[in-house]
């Protein structure tokens, strides 16, 4: 196959410990080599048909492992649902759910998931078995097919870029600087794809996936391959004292030829506008070549950070959020209070401690409903700074439409996707009030662009998307970001139980479901029933994913009615039909 070589395995396990320990092999054999010489792959596996004809090995499973190893980002592993299911608990690495990819030539969506090389337990080695000699044929249907590919090779096979314009806005390298400047170079590159993603018909890459990616001795081609774009941005930051040089270089991604560039030299407190001279230089020279047919979204620029210190508390409260857990966002919450009393005009500080305060009532069990008031006003506070902010009007949206104003929320949401029309982050917020809004296909399709953009998503998106592949039938991707969601926040939610259980089960996974259940009425002694979980914890504009949900919670056999002689502890009890047929049994009795 050219630049890369097929394997095949008798198992899941020995595919992957065989992809790990390759993976792992390859930087250490490449101390010494110089940067744009050096060979990184990308190995894609599956479990499926392998079928040997002469000297090919051919079949569904090479076919869907070819495709992975297309999609994988450098030096990482990415395998199957097939080879997913195989594999849980059997090696202790951590595998992150990436989402259902299309891709080419194979009809239906596969179930992705990447090997976090740098999480694996202790003790998950093997022995590696022999795999030198020519597979012999074989007519067995679960093998494994493991596609590896060399990076040294990627020019000659480079993949078709997509028709609609797009980039990815790379970190910025550091010259000389320390950990506040490099704090600061990934966030204006961050703040850049923020302003690209206000251009409607221009796709942006996430932060977090062209930060995996990392800021020195890139190959912007190679880069445009792997993430499917056509310009790619790079820039570096040099400190001196209270003097900053910042460059900017945007190139072509099917020649590398540079289409702009710039250089400026300026004092600390001009950081800041730099970044919007570099927004503006880069649309100017889209513009100029034809390639956007609208430049109006970005005529009215988001109000940005003015005080430097104030925006480096802003980045050290942001890695402790996407940490997660009570004693993350607790401390989140300190940094953003730092930063909003540095810098108490950066719109953008006040929603994120908006979005900590919410977490962390989850996560340390606290008062939901004052949070949720507390997290309004910092939304509306935002909006107040920064009308433009995309981020406030979303925030605002989605608690509007959590606590039942269906209408102002979904007019909140909507103004964001109008300001932010080509951002992933955005795109995952808005996703988390469409279910609720009747609206659960607008909500997956939103999920999967945000996935496609971002392919190396944060920490916190799996909240906003498990109820919307729930209510279009994707109960596999659903469990999985309820479980992903759970690890992240490690609240005591109902929420993500509520939805695991009903997704497991509608995929057969019976015990899985039963285990579910068992954890809700372990965390809620009193087991909350679904009848009171429907009233009081949810809303729905529609009947019918309200109906969804609690059939599939019936089958799982979640506890569903409150009982008769409680019914006095709950005046507003939106009472099932079914839980009042069973307390008229039970009257009977």
């Amino acid at each position: 196959m050219g630049d890369g070589f097929i394997a095949v395995f008798g198992s899941v396990v020995d595919a992957v410990t065989f992809a790990v320990a390759m993976q792992k092999a390859v930087p250490d054999r490449q101390a010494g080599t110089a940067p744009e010489k050096r060979l990184v792959h990308r190995i894609g596996i599956n479990l499926g048909d392998v079928v040997v004809e002469g000297d090919d090995l051919l079949g569904d499973g090479v076919n869907v492992a070819a495709r992975l190893e297309q999609i994988c980002k450098p030096g990482g592993i990415l395998i199957s649902g097939t080879a997913y299911d195989q594999l849980q608990g059997k090696l202790g690495l951590p595998l992150d759910f990436t989402g259902e990819q299309q891709v080419k030539n194979i009809s239906r969506s596969v179930r992705t998931y990447a090997v976090r090389l740098d999480g694996s337990a202790p003790g998950w080695r093997r022995v590696l078995p022999r795999y030198v000699k020519r597979a012999r044929p074989v007519s067995a249907a679960a093998l494994v097919a493991l596609v590896v590919v060399g990076g040294g090779w990627w020019y000659s096979h480079r993949a078709a870029l997509s028709s609609v314009p797009s980039i990815a806005v790379m970190p910025f390298e550091v010259a000389g600087g320390d950990a506040a400047t490099d704090r600061l170079a990934r966030g204006i590159a961050n703040d850049i794809s923020i302003d690209f993603s206000r251009v409607r018909n221009l796709d942006v890459i996430g932060s977090s996936t062209t930060e995996a990616y990392g800021s020195r001795g890139a190959d912007v081609r190679r880069i445009a391959r792997d993430l499917n774009v056509r310009y790619v941005l790079t820039g570096a930051i040099q400190r001196e004292g209270d003097q900053f040089r910042v460059s900017a270089l945007l190139q072509d991604g099917d020649t590398g030829a540079s289409l702009w560039s710039n250089r400026w030299d300026r004092p600390s407190g001009d950081i800041f506008a730099v970044q919007n001279e570099v927004s503006d230089g880069v649309i100017s020279t889209l513009g100029g070549r034809g390639l956007l047919t609208s430049l109006a979204a970005v005529a009215a620029r988001r109000k940005g950070p003015s005080d430097l210190e104030g925006y480096d508390l802003f980045a050290l409260g942001m890695a402790d959020f996407y940490k997660g857990g009570e004693e993350g966002f607790a401390e989140s919450i300190k940094l953003f209070d730092a930063a909003i009393a540095k810098d108490p005009q950066f719109g953008f500080a006040y929603v994120k401690k908006g979005w900590a305060i919410f977490n962390y009532a989850l996560s340390a069990n606290r008062d939901l409903d004052e949070a949720a008031n507390e997290f309004e006003r910092l939304s509306r506070k935002a909006i107040e700074i920064d009308p433009y902010d995309a981020e406030g009007h979303v925030s605002l949206g989605d608690k509007l439409v959590w606590w039942g104003d269906l209408v102002q929320g979904a007019v909140e949401v909507e103004r964001a996707l109008e300001l932010n029309p080509s951002s992933a982050d955005i795109m995952a917020l808005s996703a988390g009030a469409m279910y609720h809004l009747g609206r659960p296909e607008q909500g997956a399709a939103l999920c999967d662009k945000a996935y496609r953009l971002n392919s190396a998503p944060p920490t916190w998106y799996p909240p906003f998307f498990y109820g919307n592949y729930f209510f279009t039938k994707r109960y596999r991707e659903s469990a999985e970001a309820t479980k992903r969601f759970d690890a992240w926040q490690r609240a005591h939610e109902l929420d993500p139980l509520v939805f695991c259980a009903a997704a497991q089960i509608e995929v057969g996974a019976a015990d899985d479901a039963a285990a579910t259940i068992a954890e809700w009425k372990q965390r809620y002694p009193q087991a909350l029933p679904v009848e009171a979980y429907m009233s009081f914890y949810t809303v729905y504009s529609r009947q019918q994913e309200a109906d969804q949900l609690v059939a599939s919670l019936r089958k799982a056999g979640a506890p569903m009615c409150v009982p008769g002689e409680k019914l006095a502890d709950f005046p507003k009890l939106q009472r099932l039909k079914i839980c009042d047929e069973e307390r008229a049994k039970q009257v009977v009795r």
